[in-house]
């Protein structure tokens, strides 16, 4: 371990130089993956140099209480300082154990995410415009900005299904863990008996990609247009701007009208089709080594139920990782980093049980 995190250091220095080299901030991509890379091992490097600051007092201490004629006053002291140092080493081992762990590619990615209605008509409508108003909130307060790419709005103020690209530092690695089936257990505003309705909505969450990640062929490409609709299925656009695109060969459709402009709504498509085809590249990739990886936080199956949202006990369970908290108006406001912060370490505990068994 102190190999690798000394070669990391190495590294950190390194991009530290090259960051304030002119010559590099001339250049917006190479200084950009550098920035990067230089943040990505910030945490790792704070935490090794934390634990080489602790190893060294316990050196000092060690080499204080090994003299024979140290004074009782300074022998206790030293002592303090040997468990003081000793403790906050453990702690650091442990974290750094972690920290060290093979990073997600695709953590620094933007992200695209797919809400749909499952079971409970109107009112999982509902719900999938109360998840989308949750996400837009947690975004808000982590400053990344949400636009929407494609919605089927109801006339209760609900959405049928909404997609949406969320651009940010961290977005995939923080939202990642959101994919599957999201229950909703409240009293409809619609119910005259009060009795508590039992709703279904899934969430698909997709690393946003670049055209050089996935190939597609435009021979294999089938792009229709349409006239955009709105609840009720009143038009609200006289020109066939909607853009819907076929891959044939995978068989995915995507649809695009929130734009006044067709090139505007094929941009956001395509986007979102190469996000869809990622996916289902590392899926094939991620089921031939199966094995690996049913791990604690759940497998990512769009279909497997992951949390449950109880309005009238006011609390949210992951089903998951057994994780149940009662506030669910904070989180429904978009506080959702205990959450999403318990996943991760869920996830990086499985990781780590994973390695030290291989």
């Amino acid at each position: 371990m102190l190999d690798k995190l000394k070669l990391a250091e190495g590294r950190y220095s390194e991009l530290e130089s090259l960051l304030a080299d002119p010559e590099i901030t001339g250049e917006q991509k190479r200084f950009r993956d550098c920035m990067r890379e230089y943040k990505s091992l910030t945490p790792l490097i704070e935490k090794y140099r934390e634990y080489s600051a602790a190893a060294a007092g316990f050196s000092e201490a060690k080499e204080l209480l090994a003299e024979p004629d140290l004074e009782p006053e300074f022998r206790e002291m030293a002592q303090a300082q040997l468990d003081d140092a000793r403790a906050v080493i453990e702690k650091c081992e442990e974290e750094l154990k972690f920290l060290l762990l093979p990073r997600d590619p695709d953590d620094d990615r933007n992200v695209i995410i797919e809400i749909r209605g499952g079971a409970g008509g109107d009112e999982s409508a509902l719900f999938v415009n109360s998840l989308y108003r949750m996400y837009s909130m947690y975004a808000a307060l982590k400053n990344w900005k949400i636009e929407v790419i494609n919605s089927n709005p109801t006339e209760l103020g609900g959405y049928k299904e909404i997609g949406f690209s969320v651009e940010g530092e961290g977005a995939y690695a923080k939202l990642k863990y959101e994919s599957g089936v999201h229950r909703v257990q409240r009293v409809p505003e619609t119910e005259s008996q009060g009795r508590i309705h039992t709703s279904t909505v899934t969430v698909a969450v997709l690393p946003e990609v670049e055209e050089v990640d996935v190939e597609i062929n435009p021979a294999d490409l089938e792009i229709q247009t349409f006239r955009a609709s709105g609840a009720g299925g009143q038009h609200i656009n006289k020109t066939e701007s909607a853009i819907r695109i076929i891959h044939k060969p995978s068989g995915v459709v995507v649809e695009c009208q929130e734009e006044r402009s067709q090139h505007k709504n094929k941009d956001k498509a395509l986007k979102m089709l190469y996000s869809k085809l990622y996916e289902a590249k590392l899926t094939e990739q991620t089921d031939k080594i199966a094995a690996e990886r049913k791990i604690q936080v759940g497998t990512g199956d769009r279909s497997e139920r992951i949390r449950t949202y109880n309005f009238p006990q006011g609390r949210v369970t992951d089903h998951r990782i057994g994780l149940t908290l009662y506030k669910i108006e904070y989180i429904m406001n978009g506080d959702c980093d205990e959450v999403f912060e318990a996943l991760a370490v869920a996830d990086k505990a499985a990781k780590l049980t994973n390695t030290g068994n291989e």
